[in-house]
């Protein structure tokens, strides 16, 4: 293992203002203590036009280093080995269920935003699908996508390995994330969820897991542990869920999705197997120990990784996406579909 080469980042130019998303996130609370908030570990950084193919948005750490969401962020919360790929169990049973969660897509909004795995230090960009962006549906009674949703750091769905509960191999992206919480959180903000259950979706043969986590510091919080709390206290809402992604691909003229399991929804204990288990092969991943496909793994963090770079290279990657503001950039007309039977 190398020892991690950090050098002093020069702000970024040419790009747009410092977005606001940032994050609060818990740091050296020992045994027993509640919540707490610290100071922002991650704010971002907006380059070229919101809505138009151009647009990215970069993180940067708390040093104003430019880092990759996919890969430097720790996907547990307080890990004593964030900077480096461990397999050593969390000494700390409390911490046990405690995830940092990267919001793409704001609740109530429409543009598809994701992490771009497949681009250097993988900024969050608006999907493009036939050359166009690409929005979700506002089908009747929603608006949007009905929670915060996500992805979890460090995680990767394999699309060269069969799901053994599903015998579906993986989507090639970090594993999705529904945050059920009440505060509507902002593109790019990073929160630490612990997690309830897991759906697992089948889109188009492929297993597309998604995690039902609520904002540790969400004022009900405290109620849930697991699945079944999201049934007691939230009723309707786990049946919107599966509604939802059952029917948002139909106005664009496909077929409804599928699940596995019957649409049941797992507990608590299934869902972090298998983020262990999309952890694991996201470790092979950044050790070039698996077929990558076109993954990008460039990371500033990650001791030992034959993809690790340094600052200054991190910079210039940054600095070497355009900032064009010419491309039209308006947001998609609303519409909304009423399907019914």
């Amino acid at each position: 293992m190398r020892a991690l080469l950090l050098l002093l980042l020069r702000s970024g130019r040419g790009g747009r203002a410092v977005a606001p998303a940032a994050t609060f996130l818990q740091r050296g609370a020992g045994a027993g203590a509640g919540p707490r908030r610290a100071m922002a570990l991650y704010r971002t950084e907006e380059r070229g036009q919101p809505y138009s193919q151009n647009y990215r948005l970069f993180f940067k750490n708390v040093a104003d280093h430019y880092i990759s969401p996919f890969h430097d962020i720790p996907l547990k919360v307080n890990s004593r080995e964030e900077n480096a790929i461990s397999t050593k169990k969390a000494r700390n049973e409390e911490y046990e269920n405690l995830f940092n969660m990267i919001v793409e897509v704001p609740r109530w909004t429409n543009a598809k935003m994701e992490i771009a795995t497949e681009e250097p230090l993988n900024p969050i960009k608006q999907y493009v699908k036939d050359d166009k962006l690409r929005y979700v549906a506002n089908i009747f009674p929603y608006k949007g996508y009905i929670w915060n949703y996500g992805a979890l750091p460090q995680t990767w769905e394999d699309p060269n390995q069969k799901d053994k509960s599903t015998d579906c191999c993986g989507d090639n992206d970090p594993i999705d994330v529904c945050e059920i919480g009440s505060k509507v959180f902002s593109c790019g903000e990073v929160i630490r969820v612990k997690i309830l259950g897991i759906l697992a979706l089948i889109d188009e043969g492929e297993t597309d897991w998604k995690l039902i986590a609520i904002n540790v510091n969400d004022p009900e919080a405290s109620k849930f542990h697991d699945i079944d709390d999201v049934k007691k206290f939230k009723p309707g809402y786990l049946e919107a869920t599966l509604n939802w992604f059952r029917l948002y691909k139909v106005p664009e003229g496909k077929p409804e999705n599928q699940f596995a399991f019957n649409g049941e929804f797992k507990n608590k204990a299934f869902a972090l197997e298998v983020i262990k288990s999309t952890h694991e092969c996201w470790k092979a991943l950044l050790m070039k120990n698996c077929n990558r496909g076109t993954i990008n793994c460039t990371n500033v963090q990650i001791c030992g990784s034959p993809f690790h770079c340094t600052q200054e290279e991190a910079r210039s990657l940054v600095e070497s996406v355009l900032s064009s503001l010419n491309k039209e950039s308006n947001e998609e007309e609303q519409v909304w579909h009423f399907l019914g039977k």
